[in-house]
């Protein structure tokens, strides 16, 4: 599994002109899944999202969690993520999973988050065509990849 974090003022998603989930302050996270994604990955990744410390503490030093600070958190799918541009200049999604395998694995990512974070997470719609809006915190932008684990 591949996210993209950033840090927001707010962020909210659109399907067809219509807003389907706002956040105010907290995390925008972008993310997909590929073949080899495990409910492992998914255990390491929400565990690590959801302790990131990334919020400014009482100094102004990024040293507090989602958690400390009772935030939100909204998640996106973006099978885009796992683009591949080695070879011209066309974007290959080869690593992205299909949905009849990657959409189970979002489901069951957000909801292990929303365990984590003990409240429900506002998500786009998977497969959509999207709008996004995002006013960036920051900026605070973070990758994360469970095969790299970094």
């Amino acid at each position: 599994m591949r996210v993209v974090i950033q840090r927001v003022f707010e962020s909210s998603v659109s399907v067809e002109n219509k807003q389907i989930a706002k956040i105010g302050k907290g995390m925008l996270i972008f993310v997909a899944v590929e073949d080899t994604d495990t409910d492992g990955d998914i255990e390491w990744l929400s565990n690590k999202i959801v302790n990131l410390r990334i919020f400014d503490d009482e100094n102004g030093v990024m040293n507090k969690s989602v958690l400390d600070v009772g935030q939100e958190i909204l998640v996106v799918s973006q099978f885009t993520l796992f683009a591949s541009t080695k070879k011209g200049n066309r974007p290959s999604y080869l690593r992205a999973s299909v949905p009849n395998i990657s959409l189970p694995m979002y489901k069951k990512f957000v909801q292990v988050l929303e365990s984590k974070l003990g409240k429900p997470i506002p998500q786009g719609e998977f497969g959509a065509l999207m709008n996004v809006s995002i006013q960036n915190d920051g900026p605070t932008t973070i990758i994360i990849d469970t095969k790299l684990k970094e």
